[in-house]
């Protein structure tokens, strides 16, 4: 058995998520989400080195010799899937990898609320998800995309840098391409994206106006796009987007994300009173009221729309934090590093609930 085998078998058999290796340190791991250092020897850079050209492909290692680093998947045959980056660091190599899980989990598994599922049921727009590095974004995407295929028959095609998870087809039929192997960037692959007949499309990342233009057009010709984003809460999710473009364009923008947007939701992940992960998840639906906002460019109140569409299937984080605490799955003192107003979060602890949010928008 290899140096990298022994790592990567290690990692998998102590349910390990993520790999630091770094010179002239043990291997790190990441289990359940602690780092523990290997009960092994040093590695020297020679070492870490010796494992980079072991994984990475031609085409990353071109892109490692010009930038310093690069991104790519390793497939080890009976161990598992991983997703890498190797860097230089003071000139010298360290890699970090992330285990894939080739089961995609269900929304049972992952402790997502259920009202979630009915997304799968949306057939033209734009659905979003956001959150921090971390957050669980594209395994919620993942288990969406699994419950496409199980109730609908669809041609669904994913752009990914790089592929997480391996989907196999049951109701609908499924293409995964990886940027770097598949296709050369994710701009190429957006060019060439209509003419592969799509039904529903996953955009990996919307990451520049290339595939914030992509995911607008998809949507508006009747297709379903599926994409994450980096944001905080579903509120910042539209002004993010318009940021990426000059202040030209962001009225136009603006007005297509208002027809196109169906549901923007967001993560943060919590500890449970026994220590396992689980989601707070703040939902933003495309509501009349919602739509109006943006149209308006009354992003500053969406929060406020959020907060009162409980009876349309939307909730903040302080509403879904709420439940946790009440239930008894998370602590108050776990809940309020979580919260996305503690004060308010506290009040409500205590039976009080100012109808803020209704005034808000009764004032508009």
């Amino acid at each position: 058995m290899t140096l990298l085998q022994e790592i990567l078998k290690v990692a998998v058999d102590n349910e390990a998520s993520d790999i630091h290796l770094k010179p002239d340190q043990v291997p790190v791991y990441r289990i359940h989400g602690a780092l523990t250092n290997a009960d092994s020897a040093a590695l020297a850079a020679v070492d870490i080195e010796g494992i980079g050209n072991q994984m990475i492909p031609d085409y990353a290692r071109q892109a490692f010799e010009v930038n310093h680093e690069a991104d790519f998947s390793h497939d080890e045959p009976g161990i598992g899937r991983f997703r890498v980056n190797l860097f230089l660091a003071q000139s010298k190599p360290c890699i970090v990898m992330r285990h894939v899980k080739t089961d995609v989990p269900d929304f049972a598994s992952l402790r997502l609320p259920e009202k979630l599922k009915d997304l799968a049921d949306i057939h033209r727009g734009i659905l979003l998800l956001c959150g921090t590095t971390g957050s669980g974004k594209s395994t919620t995407l993942a288990a969406l995309i699994d419950e496409i295929n199980r109730r609908h028959r669809r041609r669904i095609i994913t752009i990914e840098d790089p592929i997480e998870y391996l989907f196999t087809d049951r109701e609908s039929i499924i293409t995964q391409r990886e940027v770097g192997i598949d296709t050369m960037s994710y701009q190429e692959a957006l060019v060439h994206l209509m003419r592969q007949d799509p039904d529903v499309v996953l955009i990996g990342e919307m990451r520049d106006q290339a595939s914030i233009r992509v995911a607008l057009l998809a949507s508006q010709t009747g297709h379903l796009v599926l994409s994450s984003l980096h944001a905080t809460t579903s509120s910042m999710a539209i002004p993010r987007m318009l940021d990426m473009f000059p202040p030209s364009e962001r009225e136009q923008i603006r007005h297509a994300i208002a027809l196109s947007m169906e549901a923007v939701v967001t993560q943060r992940m919590l500890r449970d009173v026994e220590n396992r992960y689980i989601p707070a998840v703040e939902i933003m639906l495309n509501t009349p009221t919602v739509k109006k906002l943006i149209e308006t460019d009354r992003l500053d109140v969406l929060s406020a729309a959020i907060e009162t569409g409980g009876e349309d299937g939307m909730q903040t984080f302080n509403q879904s934090i709420y439940e946790m605490i009440k239930s008894g799955l998370v602590t108050e003192e776990q809940g309020m590093q979580y919260a996305g107003n503690p004060e308010s979060l506290k009040m409500n602890l205590k039976g009080i609930f100012l109808d803020e949010g209704n005034r808000i928008l009764a004032d508009l």
